[in-house]
C-alpha cells in the first residue's frame, strides 16, 4: 500500500458455513446405497433439501435454483449443537428473494435479546440471525429496527451496561519509569497503513526500554526493520488480500472459488501468532518470550493466544470494534439508532460463525485449550475486561459516553517520515510552478478500471481549472495517453509531507490517510472500496470538511468535479484549518502508550527506581546494527 494506506479488514466470514449452519441438516445413505433425500419446511416458509451432501435452501415464490453455489468447510461444534452432515461438503443457496423477505421480518426486542444468551446454542443463535440479518452483496449486514423498539431493549449483555465513560485517572508520564523492562509483540494485521501506526507506539515503547517484536506480514520486514523494531513474520499476504476485499467488500466472499482463497489466508494468519510470541528472533537467533500482546481485531486468534500463554493483551484499532449507541459498526447497515449497539453484536456473532472452526483447531492443537462453541462477543472469546484502545481524534470522532473505563481514545498515532525524506527534484520544481495541487490517489487498493477512472480524474481536474497529482499505487492509475503539465504522477511518497503541498485530497478513506489529510488541513473527498472507508467518508462529511463519500463503484465525472467545487470552497477551508488547529496538540503516540499501562497488571515499584536508557535494549544494538 501506498503512504499510509486504508486501514483493510481482512474477510472474516465465510458466508457458506454461517448460510450453511441456518437450520440442522440432517444426511444419510440408506442399506442399499442409494442416497436419501429429506425436505424440510420451516415456519417461516424456508425449505432445507439434504441431498448427498449438497443442501440448498428454498423460499415460496422463487424458481429452481438461482443463488450462488457456496462450498462449505468443516466447523467446529459441540454435543449438544451437533449437526448430522456428510463428509463432504455442504452447498448452500439462497435467493434474492427470500433474502429480502428476510430483511422485511419484524425484528422484536425479546429476538434481539437472545443474541447475547450464551445458554441459547448455536444453531439457535444461527437461526435468530439469520431471521433478523441479511448479508449484503457489498459485503455489509443489513438489518432493521421497528419503530417502537427503543434502544435500551436491544441493550442486552452484562458487559455493555456503561451509561457515561468513566476514565480512570491517566497516567503521568513520570509513572512510566516504574513499569520494568518488557518484551512486548504486537500483532498486526493488514495494509502498511494499518502497520504504521504500531510502528510509531513500538518505538516510543522502546524508547522506554522495552523489547518490542512487531509481528506482521513479511512485506513489510524492511519498513519494520528501518524503523529500529525487531520484526517477525505473520501469514497471510496484504496484496491477496487488498484484492480480495476490493472484489468483496471486505466481508464475504463473492462466490466458491473465493472461499479456499480467503480461508487459507485467514488460516496462516491465525497459526502464525503463537510462534510469533515465543519463537526466537528469525535473523539474530535471540530468544522471546512475550510478557504482554498488542493487537488489532483482524489477527483474530490473539485474545485466545493471550489466553493460552496467561499474558495480558491490548486490542488498538483504527475502527470502532466495542458497541455503542452513538453510531453503527462500520461493516452493518442499519438506520435507526435504535439498533446500533445491536449492530456491532450481529457483525461480530457473524465473523465468529465463519472463524470458529478454525479457531477452535488452534486451540485444541496448538493452544491446549478447550474449544469455544458459543457466542459471547469477539469471536467466542468473552473480552469485557480487555482493555480496547481506539486511534483517532476525538476531535473527528467523540468517545462515545457508553464506552466504559477499559476503552480509550488515543489521538490519531502518526509516523514522522517526512523530516527524512527528500523529495525528487522533478516533483519540486512542479509544484512551485502553479497553484497548490489536489491530490488523488487510491493506495495500494487495486482498480478495477484504471483507465476509465485515469481520464475521469483528468477530464474533473481540467474542467475544474485545477492542477493534480495522481499516484499511481499499485490500481494502475496515471497511464495517460500523453504527459499534461497541469498533472504529475507519483510513486510512493509520506503523506504527511506531500499533503502540506496540497489544497486539497481524494482518497479511499483509509484511517491513516484520513489522518493525514485532516491534520494537514486539507479538504477530503473519500471514494470508499470496502471496510471501515465508507464510516470514515461519513465523519468527514459530517465535520463538514468534505462532500458526501462517493463509493468507488459510483465513482463518475459529475460526482468528482462536484466534490472538487465542494473542497476548494473558502468556507470548507476554514473548517479544516479549524479541525487541524484543534489536532495540533494531540499526541496519539503518547496517549496509546499510556492507556496500554494504564491497563496494564504490574507490580508495586521497589524504593527509588531508575529510568531506563532509551538505548538499554536498542534492537539495533542487540543485532549489531548501531
Amino acid at each position: 500500500m501506498a503512504e499510509p494506506p486504508g486501514n483493510s479488514l481482512p474477510s472474516s466470514v465465510n458466508s457458506a458455513e454461517v448460510r450453511a449452519g441456518i437450520e440442522e441438516e440432517t444426511v444419510g445413505e440408506n442399506g442399499g446405497g442409494v442416497k436419501e433425500v429429506e425436505s424440510r419446511e420451516f415456519s417461516d416458509g424456508n425449505r432445507i433439501e439434504v441431498e448427498s451432501g449438497e443442501a440448498s435452501v428454498n423460499s415460496p415464490g422463487t424458481s429452481g435454483r438461482s443463488g450462488v453455489k457456496i462450498n462449505t468447510l468443516p466447523m467446529e461444534i459441540s454435543n449438544s449443537d451437533k449437526i448430522e452432515s456428510s463428509a463432504g461438503p455442504l452447498k448452500l443457496e439462497r435467493s434474492r428473494t427470500e433474502r429480502h423477505r428476510h430483511n422485511n421480518n419484524n425484528l422484536l426486542s425479546e429476538d434481539a435479546a437472545q443474541i447475547f444468551d450464551d445458554k441459547l446454542s448455536v444453531q439457535q443463535k444461527i437461526k435468530l440471525l439469520n431471521r433478523i440479518a441479511t448479508l449484503k452483496d457489498d459485503g455489509t449486514v443489513e438489518f432493521e429496527v421497528p419503530g417502537d423498539v427503543d434502544s435500551l431493549s436491544l441493550a442486552s449483555g452484562p458487559e455493555h451496561t456503561h451509561t457515561e465513560a468513566s476514565d480512570s485517572e491517566p497516567l503521568d508520564a513520570t509513572d512510566l519509569q516504574y513499569i520494568p523492562p518488557l518484551q512486548i509483540v504486537m500483532l498486526i494485521v493488514g495494509t502498511r497503513g494499518d502497520v504504521q501506526p504500531f510502528i510509531a507506539i513500538g518505538k516510543r515503547l522502546q524508547d522506554y526500554g522495552h523489547r518490542v517484536r512487531l509481528a506482521t506480514h513479511s512485506n513489510f520486514k524492511e519498513f519494520v526493520l528501518t524503523a529500529g523494531l525487531e520484526f517477525y513474520p505473520l501469514g497471510g499476504d496484504p496484496k491477496v488480500l487488498a484484492g480480495y476485499m476490493v472484489k468483496n467488500k471486505g466481508f464475504l466472499p463473492s462466490g466458491p472459488s473465493e472461499i479456499p482463497v480467503q480461508r487459507n489466508q485467514m488460516k496462516e494468519i491465525i497459526y502464525s501468532l503463537l510462534p510469533a510470541c515465543k519463537e526466537p528472533d528469525m535473523d539474530s537467533g535471540i530468544p522471546f518470550k512475550a510478557d504482554a500482546i498488542i493487537a488489532n481485531p483482524p489477527a483474530y486468534g490473539h485474545t485466545h493466544v493471550a489466553e493460552a500463554l496467561k499474558i495480558p493483551i491490548h486490542i488498538f484499532f483504527t475502527m470502532p470494534w466495542t458497541p455503542t449507541s452513538e453510531f453503527p459498526h462500520p461493516l452493518s447497515r442499519v438506520k435507526q439508532q435504535a439498533g446500533y449497539r445491536l449492530s456491532y453484536q450481529i457483525v461480530d456473532s457473524l465473523i465468529w460463525l465463519g472463524i470458529r472452526d478454525m479457531i477452535n483447531d488452534l486451540r485444541k492443537k496448538k493452544l491446549k485449550l478447550r474449544p469455544v462453541t458459543y457466542l459471547s462477543g469477539s469471536q467466542g472469546s468473552s473480552d469485557s475486561d480487555i482493555p480496547h484502545g481506539y486511534i483517532w481524534s476525538p476531535h473527528l470522532v467523540p468517545k462515545p459516553k457508553d464506552w466504559g473505563p477499559k476503552v480509550d481514545v488515543v489521538g490519531f498515532c502518526f509516523l514522522d517520515l517526512a523530516s527524512n525524506y527528500e523529495p525528487p527534484e522533478e516533483l519540486v520544481k512542479w509544484l512551485k510552478a502553479g497553484q497548490k495541487p489536489i491530490y488523488i490517489g487510491f493506495g495500494s487498493l487495486p482498480v478495477q478500471e484504471p483507465e476509465k477512472m485515469t481520464q475521469i480524474i483528468v477530464d474533473a481536474l481540467e474542467k475544474t481549472g485545477q492542477r493534480g497529482i495522481i499516484n499511481k499505487g499499485w490500481g494502475g492509475l496515471g497511464n495517460l495517453a500523453e504527459p499534461k503539465e497541469s498533472i504529475y504522477l507519483l510513486d510512493n511518497c509520506p503523506h504527511d509531507w506531500l499533503f502540506l503541498q496540497c489544497k486539497a485530497v481524494v482518497h479511499h478513506g483509509g484511517a491513516g490517510t484520513t489522518a493525514a489529510g485532516l491534520k494537514a488541513a486539507c479538504p477530503t473527498t473519500i471514494v470508499p472500496f470496502f471496510g471501515d472507508q465508507p464510516f470514515w467518508g461519513e465523519r468527514v462529511h459530517a465535520r463538514e470538511v468534505g462532500p458526501a463519500p462517493i463509493p468507488v463503484d459510483q465513482f463518475s465525472l459529475p460526482k468528482l468535479i462536484d466534490a472538487i467545487n465542494y473542497m476548494i470552497d473558502d468556507k470548507v477551508k476554514e473548517r479544516a484549518l479549524e479541525l487541524a488547529k484543534a489536532m495540533e496538540n494531540e499526541d496519539g503516540v503518547t496517549g496509546a502508550v499510556k492507556a496500554f499501562f494504564k491497563h496494564l497488571p504490574r507490580k508495586k515499584p521497589d524504593p527509588e527506581p531508575e529510568l531506563v536508557s532509551s538505548s538499554f535494549f536498542s534492537i539495533s544494538k542487540c543485532f549489531g546494527c548501531a
